[in-house]
């Protein structure tokens, strides 16, 4: 049986987490880095990295604020499966005690997307420090046992996000620099899972991404 995340109980409304004073520091620390002088990012509230999104901040404490690609270099997407409905994604992603979000949000049934964290920002979705840094989450509504949750709207709104984002950054489209989130290295999650149609969804991001131009 797969192990039960933080995030899992989260969302089910269960547990408490244990986080060491050290932990707490650093994190706090890196945090404010982008605040010295000289270094601060000018963000301008409720604008978007990619068109037809819909702003909706996750809370800061999920998140680092940093200067990508600046700082870090963005080589991958990493494919999430929100094992919830897409309010309380949402929502648990706007709670600061959750301690995780993601950069975008695909809703099921139309395929509507709201972005959470700017791309510029390291959001804490993938559960390793160097893959948080270096990719862009994007989670779609659903369950991982619930196959007809990955609706053809979803592949394909999702599929244009990533090859947009595959364009930005000059990503390669294949399955080394998108991937899901089992695949992260040290990670706990099983999602996208073995209901989500990898071959479908890269046709899809091809496609997307040829008639986006070379440019």
């Amino acid at each position: 049986m797969a192990s039960i995340s933080r995030r899992t109980l989260l969302i089910s409304g269960g547990a408490a987490t244990v986080v060491t004073a050290g932990a707490l520091t650093w994190d706090k620390t890196s945090r404010l880095w982008w605040r010295i002088p000289g270094v601060d990012k000018q963000r301008t509230e409720g604008e978007v990295d990619q068109p037809g999104v819909r702003w909706i901040a996750a809370s800061e404490a999920n998140l680092r604020f940093a200067d990508r690609p600046a700082d870090y270099t963005i080589d991958r997407v990493v494919v999430h499966v929100t094992q919830s409905d897409f309010p309380t994604a949402v929502k648990v992603f706007r709670d600061p005690l959750h301690a995780s979000a993601t950069h975008y949000v695909v809703r099921a049934r139309d395929g509507r997307t709201v972005q959470m964290v700017r791309e510029l920002d390291v959001a804490y979705h993938a559960g390793n420090r160097s893959y948080n840094e270096r990719s862009i989450g994007i989670e779609h509504e659903g369950f991982v046992d619930r196959p007809e949750n990955f609706t053809d709207e979803m592949y394909r709104s999702s599929a244009r996000l990533t090859a947009r984002i595959c364009k930005k950054y000059d990503i390669p489209v294949d399955r080394e620099h998108i991937v899901g989130h089992n695949e992260v290295p040290g990670a706990d999650h099983t999602d996208p899972g073995p209901h989500w149609d990898w071959k479908r969804y890269m046709r899809y991001v091809r496609e997307a991404r040829g008639g986006l131009g070379a440019s």
